[in-house]
Parts: C-alpha cells; structure tokens; sequence
C-alpha cells in the first residue's frame, strides 16, 4: 500500500493485479497535477475518462464523479482504492467504455489514452454531453502527449492549449465550441480476414484494429484440431479472430474469448456472431483467466501483451502463463505467439517442465506448453 498526498488528503492506494515488491506507485505526476490545478475549483456534474488505479476517483469521490474505462482493471483496481481508504461504493458512479454518458457534465477530466483511437472515440461520445460552460481537462504524461492528441481535442472541442511541462507531466485545456459539428463515429472498422469470408470487427481500443498483424498471422497458421479440444480459451482475445480460427477447427468445441478490455470482448462477440459459426461460446470481461475454474481447459491461445498501460515488462505474460497452468486440465496445451527477443521459452519451461517451438518467423515464434498428467 502507497500514500498518496491527494489535495483533499492522504489516501493508501495500490496497483492491481497485485505484484510482490511493488515498486510502481498507483499514480503519476500527470494526477497529481490535475488535482493541484483544481484545488478547490470544482462544482455540477464530473466526469472522469481513463483513471489508471482508481487515484483520481478516490480523490474526487467527495463530488460524485461517474467514472467511464474500458478496463476491467481499472475499475477494479478503483472499487478496491475505495475500501481501503473507507469510502463509500456509491459515491462513484462506474460507466463501461461502451456506454453513453447521461445528461451534461460541468467538468470533464481525461487522462490521456495511449491509443489515439480511443480517444476520438471518447471525445465523439463525449461533446453532445458538452454545455458552452463545460470545463474539458487532458492529463498526461509529455511523452504521450502529442501534437495529433492536441489537434483532436481542437477538431472535437474546440480551441485547445496546453500548461506548462511540471515533473514531465503537461495539462491540456480545451474550451467547448459550440458551433462544431459533431462527426460520426468511424468505430467499430471492420475488415475481411484474408483468406476468408470472415470479417473482423474492431472498436476503437482493439489492437491491430485496421489490419492483422504479422505475430497473430502466424499463429493462425499453427491453431491445432482435434477430438480432445472440449474447451478452448482465446485469452486476451482482441477481436477474437484467434479463438474464431479455432472454432472453425474444432467445430464441436466450446469456445471462451476473454480480455480485460470491455472494446475487445465486445468486438470478439461481433466478429464471431457474424462467422455463422455454431460453437457455444462466452465473452468475458476480466483478470486474464482469475474467474475460472481449475482443470477447466484444454486448449489457451494466447497472444500475451507485454506492457500494462505505458509501462512494459512481461509481468502481464507471466501473470497469464501461470494462470493458464492452473486452468488447464492434465494434458492440455498453452500455445502462444511471441517476439523472439522476449524470451518466452525460458518462463514456459520453468513453469510447465517442457516447451516445444511449432513455427518461427524472422520476429515471431510460436510456442507450445502441455500441462504434464
């Protein structure tokens, strides 16, 4: 647990998933300097976009804030802060990414989105929810804030300046214009997979939204068939054309797309209720694989993230690999794609005894694991 010097008072907040040794704080500089900007200065409706940890809910929850993220992590990690510092659950108001606000809001406080798509999104939902009195505040790290994020808040609210850089951290400040047309929404895309008559729904936080990248390329190549395969988990399922190949091979097979992103599932159920396909099949928004039972798998696919947000390391991966041994029944298969330089292997045969290379490219290799009877 880590204090926080929030303006309104100390808080004990935390990072989740849970990490022993945790040196990473559940806050940065761009939160602390919203929070100082704002002081006292807060009054009508608030609206938070994007809080990391939970850090901006908890020391706004005096205000009633509603709260809107696609990650299940993050709203998580948000109702935990909560308790642990003994405020009451209502006071926060949860909103799933893919919902639309209700009403206008007088303050709208955005952490900036690593995916610009995204934040267009975001930003499209967001204005007709815009009064010309509406206070719109970007936050974020210098590194992720770009001239093309400046111009989007230009082009979707209105003029648009930036603060002064403090501790790396820059706020961004955009007055409501009235007179702007509100475009259409270009998400979900969709594209055909190649090969196929499949087509791919993508909503604006997928990754590899506007085309197939080269690593899941590979893995599709290399997705296994057979008798055995009752229940299949497509974890960390993006658009879900991973779990959707191995449905078309194992057609009597139960399929399970899970992600931590509400944009992901909701894509995977779109892509696979346009298949045709007839496979039983959940979508589930979660903690990687914590909701299921154990020896309740017998294939995971797996296409492992390696950062959480703007930090990078394979904490995510080892976290899934380590899941997927507990949830595979006696005798089945972990099989991933990864970049060569990531190592992979090494982690595998430490947590299963065996790894066996199915395929590599000159980037990419696709790895097996079997949970041993």
């Amino acid at each position: 647990m880590q204090l926080f010097d929030a303006p309104a008072g100390p808080l004990s907040l935390r990072r989740y998933p849970l990490r022993q040794r945790e040196t990473l704080r559940a806050w940065d500089a761009a939160d602390e300097y919203l929070l100082e900007h704002l002081g006292e200065q807060i009054s009508g409706r608030v609206l938070i976009l994007n809080d990391g940890f939970g850090a901006l809910g908890c020391a706004l929850a005096a205000y009633r804030p509603t709260l809107q993220s696609d990650s299940y992590l993050s709203v998580f990690s948000t109702r935990e802060n909560l308790a642990a510092n003994g405020i009451e659950p209502d006071r926060v108001h949860f909103i799933s990414s893919l919902e639309q606000p209700s009403g206008e809001y007088d303050l709208v406080l955005i952490r900036v989105t690593k995916t610009l798509a995204l934040l267009e999104e975001q930003l499209i939902r967001l204005r007709p929810h815009l009064n010309p009195t509406s206070r719109v505040i970007g936050a974020g790290m210098v590194k992720q804030i770009h001239s093309s994020t400046l111009q989007l808040f230009e082009r979707l609210i209105g003029p648009t300046r930036t603060s002064l850089a403090r501790k790396k951290a820059r706020l961004i400040f955009a007055d409501v214009d009235p007179g702007l047309e509100i475009p259409v929404s270009p998400y979900p895309v969709c594209y055909r997979l190649e090969g196929s008559d499949f087509q791919l729904v993508n909503h604006a936080n997928v990754f590899s939204r506007d085309q197939l990248d080269i690593g899941t390329r590979l893995l599709l190549a290399h997705i296994p068939a057979g008798d055995g395969y009752r229940d299949i988990i497509d974890l960390g399922c993006g658009n879900g054309v991973v779990g959707l190949i191995a449905a078309q091979r194992n057609p009597v097979a139960s399929l399970h797309f899970v992600d931590e992103s509400a944009m992901a599932v909701a894509s995977a159920e779109a892509t696979f209720a346009a298949s045709g396909l007839t496979n039983p099949a959940r979508f589930i928004q979660g903690d990687a694989l914590s909701g299921f039972a154990p020896a309740s798998a017998d294939l995971i696919l797996c296409n492992p993230p390696f950062h959480q947000g703007s930090v990078v390391g394979d904490g995510i991966a080892w976290r899934m690999f380590s899941q997927a041994r507990r949830v595979l029944r006696q005798g089945g298969e972990l099989r991933i794609i990864g970049n060569r330089h990531l190592n992979y292997h090494v982690k595998l045969k430490r947590l299963f005894g065996n790894v066996r290379q199915v395929a590599e490219d000159r980037k990419f290799v696709v790895l097996q694991s079997f949970k041993a009877g």
